[in-house]
């Protein structure tokens, strides 16, 4: 249902029953899926994919080219999954060379006033607070959760699980299951409460607090933790996840935190 004071091109793909409020512009090479909710002011812009049962807030801009002074023009998209709620003014922007596209994935909730650069890649059940500001190229993993007014530099990655307290300075990899919070941002404890939300076993919370002991409160550097844990605690998921995580990391993990 597209209201008379809308502008959608003829060449964009909707589907039967998207809804398109009044004063939004969706231009050409969009496609929206079945479900979705276009709320009044939204701009879509070419190369921009919505999935379906996706509720898009007044205000918002999806799909304008990167804010990369290296962005040449080439061809690049948003790509946004199904069911994903983004709220007032969110802008995400479209992707560079590097990646050619950004990626939003299943079940998320942006809320007001969040960015997300060029070449992003977010997965599955996120929430970001309001004001965050992703720069380019971050990478979020499921269930993660971001408070509101923070800031993730270029190039970072934000694990599955992890808790980011408000206002925070993310400059570093924050590793999975974990809280992440003070200046600068550090290890704070094992994100419990969200792991058993989830139904993740008082088992398995243990043995991801005893993970993370070696690398933050033993006083061993991380390649040294990452020797231990590999030789003295089995092989599991959430192991070999943490490790992985960890080994891969090229800007660094967040430090521990050290009480004045």
């Amino acid at each position: 249902m597209k209201q008379p004071l809308a502008y959608v091109h003829p060449d964009a793909k909707i589907a039967d029953n998207v809804v398109i409020e009044p004063f939004v512009s969706i231009d050409h090479d969009v496609v929206i899926g079945a479900g979705t909710r276009i709320g009044s002011s939204v701009t879509i812009l070419p190369g921009t994919r919505i999935g379906k049962n996706c509720n898009i807030f007044p205000g918002a801009v999806i799909g304008a080219v990167p804010q990369d002074l290296k962005f040449k023009g080439e061809y690049s998209t948003v790509e946004i999954g199904d069911n994903n709620t983004i709220r007032e003014f969110v802008t995400i922007n479209r992707g560079t060379a590097s990646k050619n596209r950004t990626v939003l994935g299943n079940n998320n909730l942006l809320m007001a006033y969040v960015h997300v650069a060029h070449d992003c890649i977010l997965g599955n059940n996120i929430i970001i607070g309001n004001n965050t500001q992703l720069a380019g190229e971050v990478i979020i993993d499921d269930w993660a959760i971001i408070s509101g007014m923070s800031g993730v530099h270029q190039f970072c990655r934000i694990g599955s699980h992890v808790m980011i307290g408000g206002g925070s300075r993310v400059i570093k990899d924050v590793p999975p299951y974990i809280k992440a919070s003070r200046e600068p941002l550090s290890y704070v404890g094992i994100n419990s409460i969200g792991l058993r939300r989830r139904s993740v076993t008082n088992e398995k919370i243990r043995e991801v607090q005893d993970i993370y002991r070696y690398i933050y409160q033993k006083g061993l550097n991380t390649t040294q933790a990452v020797e231990v844990i590999e030789a003295e605690m089995p092989a599991t998921q959430e192991r070999d996840e943490i490790l992985l995580f960890v080994k891969d990391s090229k800007r660094g993990i967040i430090r521990g935190y050290l009480p004045d």
